[in-house]
């Protein structure tokens, strides 16, 4: 994918709405198009982040990984959804982990290379917190109400 092609994509894209043409210009050159293969893990949590991504096509899931058995899957994102907001937030490690659900495409952004521009431009760097922290909450409600209903013992009120 160009970068033209990419700043056109996020110039579309709901979550990049707002961004002025050079910050989408900027974004479109700290990407490149990923394949991701079924089954392949994209990050672990408490590893280091330094990434985010789009999901182009396929399915990605977001799970919290359990004591005892399998991860507890949060949710399943798809086409347009974005993945990831460690990259932006001390102490920059993957609160979730990530696993592809079927063969997807993604576009992966530097977190480092933004996140060193958002310290250098606080304009830009609060515009895209507030567009995360927004991603944050949705993606902490989801884990919530998924641990409710998963991990709730019968009886328990």
């Amino acid at each position: 994918m160009s970068d033209q092609a990419t700043r056109d994509y996020l110039s579309a894209h709901e979550f990049f709405s707002g961004l002025g043409d050079e910050a989408l210009e900027f974004l479109s050159k700290c990407s490149n198009v990923q394949a991701i293969k079924k089954g392949q893990i994209l990050f672990r949590q408490g590893e280091n982040a330094d990434k985010f991504y789009v999901v182009r096509s396929g399915r990605i899931t977001v799970q919290m990984p359990a004591i005892l058995g399998p991860p507890l899957e949060i949710q399943t994102l798809g086409q347009g959804q974005v993945l990831g907001w460690s990259w932006l937030i001390s102490p920059y490690k993957w609160t979730f982990q990530s696993r592809a659900e079927e063969d997807s495409e993604v576009l992966q952004f530097d977190g480092t290379a933004i996140l060193a521009r958002c310290e250098r431009e606080p304009k830009f760097g609060y515009e895209l917190l507030k567009k995360f922290a927004g991603l944050m909450s949705v993606r902490l409600d989801a884990a919530r109400l998924k641990m409710m209903d998963e991990w709730n013992p019968a009886g328990f009120a």
